[in-house]
């Protein structure tokens, strides 16, 4: 069944409806659904039930409440991908594959050696296009939240909000080339449910040595083993290492 995300909690007793136009659409003309038929919600307390097609209208689809679905898709830790901007569709590939790979938050930042800008005047549809990739990336994947993403102009802004994360990860090319080879494992292993983590990552010319010492008095460097990834494969490999540390601890 086709899932779906409400900004509501689940209640029995209250009446609840799809209103989202994108979501509406996708209903009727994509998958032709019909009043009777079922699909999957995720409330915004993460609950998730089956429920049934009471109305299909313009501006809503009116649903009844089924039964609870017993589903824990998400990583016991809040990943935030921060990364350098590069060119839109690599970015916009790595958005929808670190959604499925389990990223709660994604900052594009504009860094030193940033080759894409991003202007005032196409910042807003950017990341409406960004928001819908990870809406959908998110449903496709069974995920109970949808991650959020932000912009940054520059690296130093994202610093200002440092004090909320538990750790502060920056992955490092150089550090690789070094023979870095421990560091992000032991981090990984040391990671606690619910802590903050906010990983940082150059574009595709790298992180400049302007921004590598803004970072260096808060943050671990780490190689993300002994080869060089690209700008958009890296994220994945963190959060590969981080989800398969999760799944070793839950057996």
């Amino acid at each position: 069944m086709q899932r779906y995300f409400i900004d509501q909690t689940a209640d029995a007793n209250q009446p609840f409806s799809i209103t989202d136009q994108g979501d509406i659409h996708h209903i009727t003309n994509v998958m032709r659904y019909q009043v009777g038929d079922k699909i999957i919600i995720n409330f915004s307390n993460q609950s998730v039930y089956e429920c049934s097609i009471q109305s299909i209208n313009h501006n809503d689809i009116e649903l009844s409440l089924g039964d609870s679905i017993n589903i824990d898709t998400e990583l016991p830790q809040h990943i935030t991908i921060c990364s350098g901007l590069i060119k839109a569709d690599k970015y916009e590939w790595m958005l929808q594959k670190s959604t499925e790979l389990g990223a709660s938050a994604f900052i594009a930042v504009g860094m030193d050696r940033s080759v894409v800008k991003l202007n005032e005047s196409k910042l807003s549809k950017k990341i409406e296009r960004w928001k819908k990739i990870i809406k959908e990336a998110a449903e496709q994947s069974y995920r109970l939240v949808i991650p959020t993403v932000s912009y940054q102009p520059s690296i130093k802004e994202v610093l200002y909000d440092s004090e909320q994360y538990d750790y502060i990860l920056i992955a490092y090319e150089d550090a690789a080339k070094n023979g870095e080879t421990s560091n992000f494992k032991t981090l990984v292993q040391n990671f606690k449910k619910n802590d903050r983590i906010l990983i940082i990552f150059g574009p595709e010319g790298g992180l400049s040595e302007n921004e590598i010492t803004l970072t260096e008095s808060m943050s671990e460097q780490i190689g993300l083993g002994a080869r060089i990834l690209r700008a958009e494969t890296a994220p994945l490999y963190a959060l590969s290492a981080i989800s398969y540390e999760h799944d070793l601890q839950t057996k």
